[in-house]
């Protein structure tokens, strides 16, 4: 038996993802069905047992992993990677993605390997997400290395990018943990606890919150920062807003609420 075009689907989002756990797919492949969790895993079974996916039974519910995937069934990275798939899964109740990718790497050497680049309502992301405690210096030499990448232009040969409107990535660090982040820097750098609270410092009305993974705690309105793309001289501020620069509009649903606010400037 041949495999069904969901069943290749999942297979490559496993691949993608690295791992994802039985909630993750039910949500992601099987929603509007009468019972998702477990159609997910009669077909789960089956890709299992055909081998055509893998599983680890340290976890409950299991957790699999695409067959292209190494990973050792107890490693320390699959919370990380299911960290990175309920982002997808959030950001996904708010817009669409042009591009979704795991871990890429930038650079002469690799040295920028954000957790995702994503295109996401036509607007470039590089995101960061944090679920461990990381030291203030740490994210400091991180952010230094997004500073090169962005000085070396690399970012502007990239097939996504428009022919007039060159940009580079917004970066975005999800992480319950507030970073003093004090210096200004030559792209626009944000964080926030969620996707969901990012987008409650655009809009005027608060996103309704309907996926919140239960550690997540509410805190303060995150500190953001932005810099113009001149690359202005490094000082510190206390005033700042967010510039979106895309490169094709918005999808309705989320250029209405962005236009409407009083508190930020959008640029097309």
């Amino acid at each position: 038996m041949g495999l069904s075009k969901r069943d290749k689907a999942i297979c490559s989002d496993l691949n993608r993802f690295r791992c994802m756990s039985l909630d993750d797919i039910a949500d992601i492949h099987f929603k509007g069905l009468k019972k998702p969790k477990n159609s997910a895993n009669n077909v789960l079974k089956r890709l299992y047992r055909d081998g055509h996916i893998k599983r680890s039974t340290a976890f409950q519910p299991y957790v699999y992993f695409g067959s292209e995937v190494n990973i050792k069934s107890d490693s320390a990275k699959i919370g990380h990677f299911l960290a990175i798939v309920q982002v997808y899964r959030e950001m996904s109740l708010f817009g669409k993605f042009d591009v979704f990718q795991v871990e890429p790497k930038y650079g002469s050497k690799g040295e920028v390997e954000p957790d995702i680049f994503c295109i996401y309502n036509k607007s470039p992301f590089f995101i960061e997400v944090q679920k461990t405690i990381y030291g203030q210096k740490t994210m400091d030499e991180k952010l230094k290395r997004y500073e090169k990448l962005y000085d070396s232009k690399i970012i502007e040969k990239e097939p996504w990018q428009p022919k007039n409107n060159k940009q580079f990535p917004i970066v975005l660090i999800l992480s319950e943990q507030r970073f003093a982040l004090d210096d200004l820097y030559s792209f626009e750098l944000f964080q926030a606890v969620s996707f969901s609270q990012f987008l409650n410092t655009l809009e005027p009305q608060p996103v309704k919150e309907d996926f919140t993974p239960k550690t997540v705690k509410t805190i303060e309105q995150p500190t953001t920062r932005t810099t113009t793309q001149n690359k202005p001289p490094k000082r510190r501020t206390q005033q700042s807003q967010y510039t979106q620069q895309t490169y094709q509009p918005i999808p309705p649903n989320i250029n209405k609420d962005i236009q409407t606010s009083s508190n930020i400037k959008v640029k097309y």
